[in-house]
Parts: C-alpha cells; sequence; structure tokens
C-alpha cells in the first residue's frame, strides 16, 4: 500500500511537471533573470496575435548597400504587405504575399514573383533576410519550426534570442491594447545587420 502510494505521487508529480512545461517546444532552451511561467502565458498570448500594423523606420547594414527607410507592415493571419519607402536610395519597394506566392515590386525597376519572400530578396537586393521568422520575431516570439535560445529580462519577456545563425536584441517593449511589444530590436545576421525601431503598434486579433 504504502509503494502504491508512492508511486501514485510520483505519477501525479510527473503529470505536473509535463502540464507545467506545455507551454515550451522541446526546440527551445530558456535562461535568463525571468519567470518561465510567465514567459509560457506571455507566448500564449502573443501567438493568438494573428494581425496588426506598424509603422517605424529600418536600417540596413550590408556589404553591398547601408542606409534606412520607413517602414509600413500589414499582418492579416498569413496574408502580409510590408512597405519600405526610400530604402539605401532605391526608392520604394512592397513585398507581398501569403505562403507560396509573394511578390517585389521595386520602384524603377518592376515587380518580381517567388515563392518564398527569402528568395525575392535574395535575388533582387542581395539581402539574405528570414522573412518568415521575422512574423515570429517582431512579435517577440521565437519562430516554432527550429532550434532557438531564448534569454528573458526580468519582466520574463525576451531580451535576446538565437535561432538558425541569428541574433535578435529587444531593446525595448511598449504596451498597446493589453499587448507588451518590442519597440526597438537590433538583428544580427551573416553580412546584415537590420535595426527595427516602431512608432506605432496597432494589434489584432482576427481569428476570434
Amino acid at each position: 500500500m504504502f509503494f502504491r502510494s508512492i508511486r501514485h505521487l510520483i505519477a501525479l508529480s510527473l503529470i505536473a511537471l509535463l502540464a507545467g512545461c506545455a507551454g515550451f517546444s522541446a526546440r527551445e532552451s530558456v535562461e535568463g533573470h525571468g519567470s518561465p511561467a510567465l514567459w509560457s502565458q506571455h507566448k500564449q498570448q502573443l501567438t493568438a496575435l494573428d494581425g496588426w500594423q506598424i509603422n517605424g523606420k529600418v536600417g540596413i547594414r550590408a556589404p553591398r548597400d547601408s542606409g534606412s527607410a520607413t517602414l509600413f507592415w500589414l499582418q492579416r493571419q498569413d496574408y502580409y504587405d510590408i512597405r519600405l519607402s526610400g530604402p539605401l536610395g532605391r526608392g520604394a519597394a512592397r513585398l507581398t504575399g501569403r505562403p507560396g506566392n509573394v511578390s517585389l515590386e521595386v520602384a524603377n525597376q518592376g515587380r518580381y514573383e517567388a515563392t518564398s519572400p527569402e528568395q525575392l530578396l535574395g535575388e533582387q537586393l542581395g539581402w539574405s533576410l528570414p522573412v518568415s521568422h521575422l512574423v515570429w520575431w517582431v512579435r517577440g516570439l521565437p519562430a516554432p519550426d527550429s532550434k532557438s535560445r531564448v534569454t528573458l529580462n526580468a519582466d520574463s519577456r525576451l531580451a535576446s534570442l538565437e535561432q538558425d545563425g541569428w541574433q535578435i536584441e529587444y531593446l525595448s517593449y511598449i504596451e498597446q491594447n493589453g499587448f507588451w511589444l518590442p519597440e526597438r530590436v537590433k538583428l544580427h545576421g551573416k553580412d546584415l545587420d537590420v535595426t527595427l525601431v516602431v512608432k506605432d503598434w496597432q494589434p489584432r486579433q482576427l481569428g476570434k
């Protein structure tokens, strides 16, 4: 009877432990000063955020180009419309699409199409930028489909993130409509550095 009770207690403890870890991917390692439980809650809230409008500025440092541009980003679930005005002396660029169908319009150059935004930006602008991950990174989340190393700040939000050869620093956050969202972000990749400053966040939950 005693040993049966012990086994029962151990089983309940394991179930509780697994339930507590349910908010984390097996591909995500978490460190830092924040609370893993609060980080899990924060992740769940932001993952449900499937629509937004962002206005801000982007700085680019690359071997072939360096400069800044104003940014407009409209996201509606899996559809995105990202516009850069005055990027690196090129005029204006607009990236629109959804998975499998993407187009890029560049002022005075034309319109291009491909199956992925990474392919288009690489071919037409020379940037190796993981746009598919940016949909997650811009919300302060690791992309769920690859390994990541997460460092939390004292508020249990991302201080930094390492994923797929990129290092992302989250320098400040802003609260909007009950969501704490990144305001200043630095992305460091191979031969490409990107600085994002969001001046206006308009988050929406479209799928509710």
